[in-house]
């Protein structure tokens, strides 16, 4: 059987959008509001969903039975499985004594808060968002920087913030690669386009990294080192983008940062150490671990990146995706039926369980933890012992993500992410503002980048298209946008809490970066209208690679 997707059910369009949204409106008041535990606001609203698709939106029982399973299924595989194994590396430098060396190492090379943010969250935090992403980035760099002695909510509020111009080139270049496979448009294009609005982003996010955590005065009296992490970072995704490729954007960026740092805070020091309020003054020291112990004590992380990266080399992928099994969702698959204006054409909407279980990037985290637990001088049978201990503390968010990604999965396929999308083209000239927030919402709602890109790809290339707008610009706008509501989507919150041991701050946390998500989407927005009005000769078109 067939379904078409119904985009107005009650024949009045604002109608159908307020009931369309109410599963997201719901989630965010129980989560900020009513500050219920995460993981009962996620099934709450996951349940709203399901009843909303079946009456509502009229869509038969077995293929809403087909999408919950989809959602939770890509959830276990594709995100719970990754978080899962990122705490678990995290866990075992923990037990065995070695995070004190890693701590002492960051230490070593500026004592600084303000700057050990740079280093963690923005730099090494990229390079885990190239790597993999799903959450690893917020697990590990919330839980290094706890370790090192930050304040456990504000460490997840500065990884939460700090993770978000990486996100469009996250997963080794994934999200430009969902982008070119709902658009039709080049990749050279559409990476370039994005590697031209996030510089500027790049540039402005280590002072308001700084600025969220104190003062002008205190923010400026390190501006050097801001400076240096930002115009570096953007630089290297400018260039990268636009002349080698999409996928290694982040890694190279966050790698060369990272060295860029650690050579600048040598040379260069602030006038005053700067620590919170009330927190023991600390002193600029050398380290007294040797070179070697170092390298040792880092081994999980570095094995950690090494693997991810290794999983994306195109020979090596292809190899372990040989050993997918890719089977059709039961009465899902091909059963949903788009037609315009969502889409340019009539379509229908595949669904396939993708069962990567050694392709998955969660599978080289977790490889990576049961070769480092020998390595840091644990048994494999207490190696394996911290990782059901992990499964065991973390059960509760494995739950919040998986409804998260049913809800999601519900609202896809049953039309009411459309309903919401459709709403935001009725702007006019306002579009490339708003199709820019379109991003937001659409990775609020989803939780990747590359989400949002399937989603709403293809209805910003045909709106813009009908506006008379570049539909590159748009579609990149889609990606841009929405990295800044990464910040903000209940799994990213779920992951962050759960790193730093906050778990049933959720609501806080959400509250807490609201604020900073929309003032960053808006000023993406911005860009994308000065793109869209006065630099539209700046928009690539036909690039290819080197040129």
């Amino acid at each position: 059987m067939t379904w078409t997707q119904n985009y107005d059910p009650f024949s009045n369009a604002v109608i159908s959008t307020l009931v369309a949204s109410i599963p997201v409106v719901l989630l965010f008041i129980l989560l900020a509001a009513v500050k219920i535990h995460a993981h009962t606001a996620a099934v709450i609203s996951f349940g709203v969903a399901i009843v909303l698709a079946a009456f509502v939106f009229g869509m038969p029982w077995p293929l809403l039975t087909g999408a919950v399973a989809h959602g939770l299924v890509y959830a276990v595989v594709r995100i719970a499985w990754t978080l899962l194994c990122a705490v678990f590396v995290y866990e075992l430098t923990v037990e065995t004594g070695h995070f004190e060396i890693i701590k002492e190492s960051i230490g070593s090379v500026t004592a600084d808060r303000r700057l050990q943010v740079l280093l963690i969250a923005f730099a090494f935090g990229a390079v885990l968002e190239g790597a993999g992403g799903g959450g690893a980035p917020v697990a590990i760099a919330g839980a290094m920087m706890v370790g090192l002695g930050f304040r456990p909510f504000d460490a997840a509020v500065l990884c939460l913030i700090a993770n978000t111009s990486p996100v469009a080139y996250g997963g080794v270049g994934n999200p430009i690669r969902a982008l070119v496979a709902v658009t039709g448009l080049a990749d050279a294009d559409l990476s370039a386009m994005v590697g031209r609005i996030l510089p500027i982003t790049a540039v402005i996010l280590p002072f308001w990294l700084v600025r969220s955590m104190t003062g002008w005065r205190n923010t400026f009296a390190v501006w050097p080192g801001l400076l240096v992490c930002g115009v570096v970072f953007a630089s290297i995704q400018f260039y990268w983008s636009n002349f080698q490729d999409s996928a290694l954007v982040d890694i190279i960026g966050g790698m060369t940062t990272l060295v860029a740092l650690a050579i600048f805070f040598r040379i260069w020091k602030p006038a005053e150490l700067w620590r919170y309020p009330g927190e023991t003054a600390a002193k600029e020291r050398h380290s007294k671990y040797t070179v070697g112990q170092i390298m040792h004590a880092w081994l999980p992380f570095l094995l950690l990146a090494a693997l991810v990266i290794l999983w994306g080399v195109p020979s090596i992928k292809r190899v372990l995706d040989s050993t997918s099994f890719a089977i059709p969702v039961p009465f899902l698959h091909n059963a949903v039926v788009r037609v315009p204006p969502v889409v340019a054409k009539t379509q229908m909407e595949p669904a396939v369980f993708d069962l990567a279980w050694l392709a998955a990037i969660g599978t080289a985290t977790f490889l990576a933890g049961i070769i480092s637990g020998p390595l840091l001088g644990l048994s494999i049978q207490r190696t394996f012992g911290i990782f059901f201990r992990t499964c065991y503390r973390m059960r509760f968010s494995m739950l919040a993500i998986m409804a998260m990604l049913g809800l999601g999965f519900v609202t896809r396929y049953s039309g009411m992410d459309a309903v919401m999308g459709l709403a935001m083209t009725h702007t006019g000239s306002f579009f490339p503002f708003f199709g820019t927030m379109l991003g937001w919402l659409g990775v609020a709602l989803t939780g990747t980048d590359a989400g949002s890109n399937a989603l709403f790809g293809s209805l910003q290339v045909i709106t813009a298209n009908n506006l008379g707008i570049s539909p590159v610009l748009m579609a990149s706008a889609n990606s841009a946008g929405g990295v800044m509501g990464k910040m903000i989507d209940a799994q990213s919150i779920i992951v962050a809490c759960a790193a730093v041991g906050q778990e049933g701050r959720e609501g806080d946390l959400f509250r807490k970066v609201l604020p900073h998500s929309i003032a960053l989407a808006a000023i993406v927005g911005l860009i994308v209208w000065a793109f869209a009005v006065w630099g539209q000769a700046l928009i690539p078109n036909g690039r290819v690679w080197g040129h």
